[in-house]
């Protein structure tokens, strides 16, 4: 064996892995930076596997204030709907990973979900390119005011606004546009810089720069900007800033990422078929490009939480997470958006009132998959989700969650005994 390979392997034999404490993540070391992971599948399997083997997944291993055996059964009747196919959960208690469960299965008669299975985070993806954009703010490869004109992007808006509206401005939906604007013709194919370039012809909803409307393709401008200042790919960046140090092994960008997994779950629509993958929203990565297992999408929360300071100083996760513009509610007509006060949106992120408590996250929405992340930063507890249906039942449970954290009577979020599907919540959540 050479130096080399000999030095690569003792460093992945020295992996410790840790679930929670001060750390609050589930990997130290180095490995997901190794220049022979990206190219090795088998590696990154055995990573996953590795990590599986230190998560609280056994009811023995679950631990904390909240009721885990009470939780547990709740969203396993929930899991158990007709409109739900595969779940995967995962709760941070006062910082700590305590309770990581998979219910169903990857599609029928596939494997069963656990903390293995790797999902789409849909627009969840924006809390990443969001939180690398204020990292390289703060590392001073780029600065978040500044026009986006100064990074030659593909971007053109009515009355050439590109030439004042800023990366803040773009990263807090504030583009002036009116919602998902041409979201269709990425659905159709065509190329996201095309599109971008198109949107100078439109109609503004108000002023750029003055109120929120939620992008997609617009927002994914954000991946000209960052692969401009460093000269590699966005996935590149993101891997060796952010995924990396964070020892997130098992989370990926991109199609490939998610179909080379060993345990991928397919996605279903809401009577469970299964739906044929579509790369459409795959073509925006900054938008809707990251795949994880739940255990990746909470080492990512506890991250947000203030957990690696290392990685994410206070300083970042003020620029994300502070409110910069008031939103519409969240989650359409589902029972829970009237519980969500004061909605606001940061740097790609989303934060709320809930019954007096002040909440952070994020959801996501494709074709046949769905996600959420919501968090207390005041008490580092929070709950993250993903599933492989377009049921919307996991959106309406956070409710529930929290209602248990705060130690609150029960409000039947879920309402599964009526035996109706209940209202759409929308796909840019």
């Amino acid at each position: 064996m050479s130096r080399i390979w000999q030095s690569e392997w003792e460093k992945r034999r020295r992996l410790k892995w840790i679930a929670g404490g001060a750390a609050g993540l589930v990997l130290v070391g180095g490995l997901a930076t190794l220049p022979f992971l990206k190219k090795a599948p088998k590696a990154v399997s055995e990573a996953i596997e590795q990590a599986a083997l230190n998560t609280p997944e056994k009811p023995s291993a679950w631990h904390g204030d909240i009721d885990y055996d009470a939780l547990n059964a709740r969203i396993t009747a929930m899991a158990a709907d007709k409109t739900m196919e595969g779940l995967a959960v995962a709760v941070v208690e006062k910082g700590r990973l305590s309770f990581v469960h998979g219910y169903g299965r990857t599609t029928e008669g596939g494997d069963k979900v656990d903390s293995r299975t790797v999902f789409r985070w849909a627009s969840l993806s924006k809390t990443v390119s969001s939180t690398l954009s204020a990292r390289l703010a703060a590392d001073g490869a780029l600065s978040l005011t500044e026009p986006l004109v100064a990074f030659n992007t593909s971007l053109r808006l009515p009355g050439d606004a590109q030439n004042t509206l800023t990366v803040e401005d773009l990263l807090s939906q504030r583009t002036g546009l009116g919602k998902n604007a041409y979201d269709g013709q990425l659905e159709d194919g065509v190329d996201p810089a095309k599109i971008r370039g198109s949107y100078g012809a439109l109609k503004t909803v108000c002023p750029p720069g003055t109120c929120h409307s939620y992008q997609n393709v617009a927002y994914d401008t954000i991946t000209e900007v960052i692969q401009g200042k460093t000269g590699e790919p966005y996935a590149a960046t993101v891997q060796r800033k952010l995924f990396g140090p964070l020892g997130m092994t098992g989370a990926s960008i991109g199609m490939a990422g998610l179909t080379s997994a060993e345990h991928w779950a397919r996605p279903h629509d809401r009577a469970r078929r299964e739906l044929k993958l579509s790369d459409a929203y795959y073509r925006v990565p900054a938008a809707a490009g990251v795949n994880s297992t739940i255990v990746d999408l909470a080492a990512w929360m506890q991250a947000q939480m203030g957990l690696k300071p290392d990685v994410l100083s206070s300083t970042v996760l003020d620029e994300v997470q502070r409110p910069r513009v008031a939103t519409g509610r969240p989650y359409g007509r589902l029972n829970i958006a009237r519980e969500l006060k004061n909605p606001a949106y940061g740097l790609g992120m989303r934060s709320f009132t809930y019954k007096g408590h002040r909440l952070i996250g994020h959801s996501g929405g494709v074709s046949g998959y769905r996600s959420t992340m919501m968090f207390d930063p005041a008490t580092k507890t929070g709950i993250v989700m993903l599933w492989n249906s377009d049921a919307n039942l996991p959106f309406r449970f956070q409710g529930e969650f929290f209602d248990r954290v705060y130690r609150i009577p029960f409000t039947d979020y879920l309402d599964l005994d009526s035996g109706q599907p209940g209202a759409e919540a929308s796909l840019s959540d």
